[in-house]
């Protein structure tokens, strides 16, 4: 039991600290960044001057740069996976007489995740240039409080398009600009956000039912061994029947690796499906993670140098066009001829 108690100590505190992150990724002034920022500064006056500058430039090398090592960390976790499913939950299943088609389910879509997770990394997710800038300027109209005509990059020295940003990862202005995505080592924009949301729900849809055929299996291996209707004799000697303790410590005691692995697909389950509920939500109300960002942090900005401070700044959405059209937008972006003929 202390291994079990381990166990579930440390899935609480994934799960709470997931949680944590979920509700202050939105606030401007977290008490989560708040907390880290006083955290660093009690630790800059214990740790030695050079180990900081060494983290500094790994944490910047890794989250501030092109690099591939969330890629191989990505392929590493799949492979691992699959790993244990293939030879040990498939050899099993195999043996219990599960449907074919049941088996080979994670596998077809694990295919089919790599060829979107392939096609985002290499996709180019609208690069704004000197030759096309003019042109993807007329494709959003600016809000005026978001998006502003006549704001230039400093890095590009380029009029920025309307819901652009520069990424200070990719060195460069990307049009509908969502976010930076270090798993896919690429900018998620107007070029490749459909193959992102497609790569996201295969992902989910992947570790989802790697999750359902492992617990399936567990399931019919109580059945099978009678364990869920045992009894056993308590410090009194009274015979007690068997409750879910116990079986989940049968279970660790048996297949070990499979039950830690349904424990970590189950958690990354539920963090991807947050994940792309979130990514739903924005595709439907055609909004980029920038901006959902930005409208939330604009309450502690009211006003903007252009606008007179006595007239109260409001946002509004004015890219949402109805919950198909929206959806259709990401998967087939507006050019300038398309928004001349509306």
């Amino acid at each position: 039991m202390d291994f079990l108690t381990l166990f579930l100590t440390y899935l609480c505190s994934v799960l709470a600290v997931a949680a944590l992150l979920c509700l202050c990724s939105g606030r401007q002034e977290s008490f989560l960044t708040r907390s880290v920022t006083r955290a660093s500064q009690v630790l800059s006056l214990v740790i030695p001057s050079q180990l900081q500058r060494v983290t500094q430039q790994a944490l910047h090398r890794l989250f501030h740069t092109r690099s591939c090592l969330f890629v191989v960390l990505h392929v590493a976790l799949q492979a691992a996976v699959f790993g244990e499913y293939t030879c040990e939950v498939f050899v099993y299943c195999w043996e219990l007489q599960f449907h074919l088609l049941l088996l080979l389910l994670p596998y077809l879509l694990l295919a089919g995740n790599l060829g979107c997770f392939l096609l985002c990394s290499r996709a180019n997710p609208g690069t704004v240039t000197k030759s096309n800038a003019a042109s993807l300027a007329k494709v959003y109209a600016y809000d005026g409080v978001l998006f502003q005509r006549g704001l230039v990059c400093p890095t590009c020295t380029l009029e920025k398009p309307a819901r652009s940003k520069h990424c200070s990862v990719c060195r460069t202005c990307v049009h509908r600009f969502d976010h930076h995505c270090v798993w896919v080592n690429n900018c998620i924009g107007a070029g490749n956000a459909g193959v992102f949301l497609l790569y996201l729900l295969s992902l989910t849809a992947t570790a989802g039912a790697v999750a359902a055929v492992t617990a399936a299996l567990l399931v019919q291996v109580l059945l099978l061994s009678n364990a869920m209707h045992g009894t056993y004799l308590d410090a009194q000697g009274q015979e007690q029947p068997v409750g879910i303790p116990l079986l989940v410590q049968h279970l660790f005691l048996t297949f070990p690796r499979i039950v830690f692995m349904l424990g970590f697909v189950i958690l990354l389950t539920l963090i991807l499906g947050g994940y792309c509920s979130f990514s739903l939500y924005l595709a439907l109300t055609n909004q980029t993670t920038n901006e959902w960002c930005k409208s939330r942090r604009f309450g502690g900005s009211p006003h903007l140098p252009s606008q007179p401070h006595d007239r109260p700044l409001v946002y509004k959405n004015i890219y949402s066009k109805g919950i198909w059209r929206n959806l259709k937008e990401i998967f087939n972006p507006p050019t300038v001829l398309e928004r001349k003929k509306k």
